[in-house]
């Protein structure tokens, strides 16, 4: 969780980055009104508006991070470095709505804490509600050349 979570940190950084860029530019420019302020820097950081775009901006690409790299590997990057993988527990494929459903049930990797509790089965709640299940691989298993 760790090492995904310094990605994501990465992620959201970069797309922040990105929108408030835009942002800067197309109040410089005149494209969106600046009111009365005298840098579009203030208008963004006073504005309720401007910063939950960011938010939203920043939340939809790390959300994405996550979804991407579980629909097209079952990994993400600190998983892949662990050894384990995301496998479905029903004859059912890997849908983005399963894994959007996992993502939220994660609840920022609160869901993660049911391990500890759950003996029997040692499931997390957002491997419950998704039915998927994490695996550790051998090291023959995580080789990605088909990446």
């Amino acid at each position: 969780m760790i090492y995904d979570t310094l990605v994501a940190i990465a992620v959201g950084m970069c797309a922040a980055m990105v929108m408030i860029v835009t942002m800067v530019v197309l109040l410089s420019n005149g494209v969106l009104d600046i009111h009365s302020y005298d840098t579009p820097a203030e208008l963004i950081q006073d504005s309720f508006v401007y910063k939950g775009i960011i938010q939203i901006w920043v939340g939809l690409w790390v959300a994405g991070f996550f979804l991407w790299f579980w629909k097209k590997g079952g990994q993400t990057l600190g998983m892949r470095a662990w050894r384990l993988r995301i496998y479905s527990t029903v004859d059912a494929p890997m849908t983005w709505g399963r894994l959007f459903v996992r993502l939220l049930a994660s609840l920022g990797g609160l869901g993660t804490l049911l391990v500890l509790f759950d003996i029997k089965h040692k499931q997390s709640l957002q491997d419950r509600l998704a039915k998927t299940e994490v695996l550790r691989l051998t090291k023959e298993a995580n080789d990605h050349k088909q990446w």
